[in-house]
């Protein structure tokens, strides 16, 4: 994510002003984000998520987004563009221009936006009162981290590696780590 030259829009000047743009950009107090192009494995890897998704959730009454959909923290922002996420609620139902209420987010690590994504991301992300789950996944090595809310309201952390099974429990959800990294190579190019 990079920011842009300083000026400040509202959350309305926001999606006015993007739709007019050739990139992605997400919005956070007032500034604007323009969002960084991805590895291929980070495309590939949100791509069997989110296909996962959609193939277990077809005829369930809910939502799987993909890295062009926003969500908004609120109705004034901030609003993001996570690499997949899902609504089942009702009220997301019409929704046009940002999912509000989803249920779970996913984001595929990069280098570059690791730090965001499980700091400052994660703090906003942690404020929608529906999320139950959010998914870290490498685009590096064979891992993903999941945060849940759990009966006692503190989120708690999962870490699946290799040969495990990922349980996504706001979905009834379970299967192989090996469908998220199918046809993938996590090894570095040679020279």
């Amino acid at each position: 994510m990079i920011a842009n030259p300083k000026f400040f829009l509202s959350p309305e000047e926001y999606f006015e002003w993007e739709e007019r743009q050739e990139i992605r950009h997400e919005y956070a107090e007032g500034e604007v984000y323009a969002m960084t192009g991805g590895t291929l494995p980070h495309s590939e890897i949100a791509l069997n998520f989110g296909s996962l998704l959609k193939n277990h959730l077809r005829g369930r009454g809910c939502r799987v987004f993909s890295s062009d959909a926003k969500v908004g923290i609120t109705e004034k922002g901030p609003f993001f563009y996570p690499d997949v996420n899902v609504t089942c609620d009702e009220r997301d139902r019409s929704a046009v221009k940002f999912v509000q209420y989803p249920c779970l987010i996913a984001e595929v690590l990069s280098p570059a936006t690791e730090a965001d994504d499980r700091g400052n991301k994660f703090a906003k992300y942690r404020q929608i009162q529906t999320l139950k789950e959010y998914v870290l996944i490498s685009s590096e090595l064979m891992m993903v981290d999941i945060f849940r809310l759990n009966e006692r309201g503190k989120w708690e952390l999962t870490s699946y590696t290799e040969g495990n099974e990922i349980e996504l429990i706001s979905i009834d959800l379970k299967f192989s780590i090996d469908l998220l990294y199918e046809d993938i190579n996590l090894s570095p190019e040679s020279e």
